[in-house]
């Protein structure tokens, strides 16, 4: 029986190491900055970025186990699926997403609650989150009603 798990174990550890050797996920060079929105203020910069730039901009900020397979691939699509739905960095391109950011943040998708988890320094206190959905609504358009969802956006439909 310890033969077993020593080889089981064995064969683990083995293909970890071997999906190491494995590029995907390993880009981490950030494109440049091409352009970014014409924001409200300095404080709603601030806090896209806090809480939303490192999938949403060319200027994210790797972190250590974004080196590690399969963790690594996780984060690369994440981040190459976020900046094309919405990337501050390219805002000579356009992004059909950016009227929505503020219902995103508002609802509690975004940041993604596993991103908060893993970045604790994303995580907004009330009033930050307040003062960017304003901002974003301000830089974006996208006015959310009384209910919390954008003009003309029924959960009914």
């Amino acid at each position: 029986m310890k033969k077993i798990i020593l080889i089981v174990v064995a064969v683990l550890v083995g293909g970890f190491l071997l999906i190491q050797l494995v590029p995907f996920g390993r880009n981490h060079a950030n494109p440049p900055v091409v352009q970014e929105p014409a924001w409200d203020s300095p404080q709603t910069r601030e806090l896209a970025m806090k809480a939303c730039g490192d999938c949403h901009s060319n200027a994210t900020t790797w972190p250590w186990y974004s080196n590690i397979a399969p963790v690594s691939w996780l984060v690369y699509r994440d981040t190459v699926e976020g900046r094309q739905k919405l990337n501050f960095s390219e805002w000579n391109r356009p992004q059909r997403e950016a009227d929505e950011a503020a219902k995103s943040v508002q609802k509690g998708e975004m940041p993604m609650p596993i991103y908060g988890i893993m970045h604790p320094e994303a995580r907004l206190t009330a009033a930050e989150k307040d003062a960017l959905i304003r901002g974003l609504q301000a830089t974006f358009g996208g006015k959310l009603n009384g209910d919390g969802q954008q003009d003309g956006d029924h959960d009914d439909d």
